[in-house]
């Protein structure tokens, strides 16, 4: 029995799309599965809104009180330890922590209601930036696997890479400043799902660039970072941990190692990782890249403006390779020492570091942009992955609550000076209009062109959609 699924769109006949495609699959409109798979996944980009997409990832779990979605009427064990400042959208009760965004709310959308039910942060990181839910259960994994769904990012990729036409000299998708939970101290080593490209196949998995810290205490979002700092190596590239942009230059040397680790690997294996390498190798071979990889390049005032610490200097990185060419680069914000976002202990960091950080780059960011005309083509969204507790606890801190998160978003159509869906009067719920990760993937899908309801193959052949089954672009953003 067929079942009808997803999208409401429906034919003179009375199928849906959905319903369509699936009987294609059977064989109803005489289609072979790869010619159906070909079908759907013509002219990916075209007629988008967006040609890029910025993705701040806040991971850890901004907490809604402190940020968008004040509550200065609750009690006080609720409404935190702030008051809302002005800003340019009615009825959006900002923190005064961020001052500089209130002041160009009018360039921006807050989604005050983004829930779901996967309160952990590595299935709930896995599901906001793939738009599936993780299969791994709460509480037991933390780390990438090879079942877990291919990111949005990877999908670009995919999808770059098999339209010639569409591609460019840059790799479509880049994560900075680090792959997530590179810096984190843990009692194991972390390697958080849903930023690769997962059973796609690793060679659609993200270029990432590799930022170390000074020690273990060390927490470069904190601070200013030194040029010698910000090299923005190139992660991945077998046996050159050293490997930098002027160093390769003199390297000769450097395809024949490739070839020589390649012996140990399988033929499947091999195939995947020369694809990964020669996207990576695209960064620095090529003199657009080059130079898009260079933050120095730019202007003095205009890296201070952004801020000299990792955060700051990795979104004004991201402005430099969408500028190039590059389709989607998602930006970490990541928890260092082991908490940060995840604010369980108190709001003394959110006060000192995150708040002003975050405040800092993000203004920076959408002003750049729209000063130099990339911001109506450009997607910015700004989040994390889940949200905190109305009520605070014993250390004046708040613990994990993804059943009510807020999203920023800007840029490529997004209506200015918005504000979607109501919650309840101590931020803990949804009262309209709630949105879930499928539905937020649907939305950046359908920015970029790329129809939500798109399939790929598996790891199997098997025709799978990129986005969960019922999820929906939320149009009302677009202006």
């Amino acid at each position: 029995m067929l079942g009808i699924l997803g999208s409401q769109k429906r034919t003179c006949e009375g199928l849906s799309r959905r319903h369509l495609l699936q009987a294609g699959g059977a064989g109803l409109l005489g289609l072979n599965l790869p010619k159906l798979l070909a079908a759907e996944s013509q002219a990916p980009f075209r007629n988008a809104r967006a040609k890029s997409v910025i993705f701040l990832f806040l991971f850890g779990g901004p907490s809604q009180h402190e940020t968008f979605d004040m509550k200065p009427e609750a009690p006080d064990t609720i409404r935190g330890p702030w008051k809302p400042i002005a800003c340019r959208t009615p009825g959006l009760l900002i923190s005064e922590k961020l001052p500089k965004t209130a002041a160009l709310t009018d360039k921006l959308t807050v989604v005050r209601t983004m829930s779901h039910s996967f309160n952990d942060h590595s299935g709930a990181g896995h599901y906001v930036q793939t738009g599936h839910r993780w299969h791994v259960e709460i509480g037991q994994g933390f780390n990438v696997t090879p079942k877990d769904w291919p990111a949005m990012g990877s999908v670009v990729e995919y999808l770059t890479q098999h339209h010639p036409e569409h591609r460019r000299p840059m790799p479509s998708y880049v994560v900075l400043p680090n792959s997530l939970g590179r810096l984190q101290e843990y009692r194991v080593r972390l390697e958080r799902p849903g930023e690769t490209a997962g059973w796609l196949g690793r060679g659609f998995d993200p270029v990432t660039t590799r930022i170390e810290k000074k020690d273990n205490k060390d927490n470069p979002y904190w601070r200013d970072c030194s040029d010698e700092e910000l090299t923005f190596q190139i992660e991945g590239l077998v046996n050159h941990e050293s490997l930098t942009l002027d160093r390769f230059s003199r390297r000769g040397s450097l395809l024949q190692q490739f070839d020589q680790s390649q012996a140990a690997l399988s033929t499947k294996r091999v195939d995947a990782y020369d694809q990964f390498q020669q996207r990576a190798l695209s960064l620095v071979t090529s003199s657009a890249a080059r130079e898009a990889l260079d933050v120095t390049k730019e202007p003095v005032a205009l890296r201070d403006r952004y801020g000299r610490h990792l955060f700051g200097q990795s979104a004004l990185m991201a402005r430099r390779l969408v500028e190039a060419g590059t389709r989607f680069v998602t930006v970490h914000y990541d928890c260092v020492d082991g908490y940060s976002w995840d604010s369980h202990r108190n709001c003394n960091t959110l006060d000192k570091h995150l708040l002003p950080t975050t405040d800092q780059a993000l203004s920076a960011l959408l002003t750049d942009l729209d000063e130099r005309g990339l911001l109506d083509e450009t997607l910015v969204v700004c989040m994390g992955e889940m949200g905190r507790t109305p009520k605070a606890n014993s250390a004046w801190g708040r613990n994990h609550w993804s059943t009510l998160f807020p999203a920023v978003l800007a840029g490529a159509g997004i209506q200015r000076g918005g504000l979607y869906g109501e919650t309840d009067r101590d931020a803990a719920y949804a009262i309209t209009q709630p949105v879930r990760p499928e539905d937020l993937a649907a939305t950046i899908y359908h920015a970029l062109g790329i129809d939500h309801e798109l399939r790929v193959p598996d790891a199997q052949g098997r025709p799978t959609h990129v986005v969960a089954n019922d999820g929906q672009p939320v149009l009302e953003l677009f202006g």
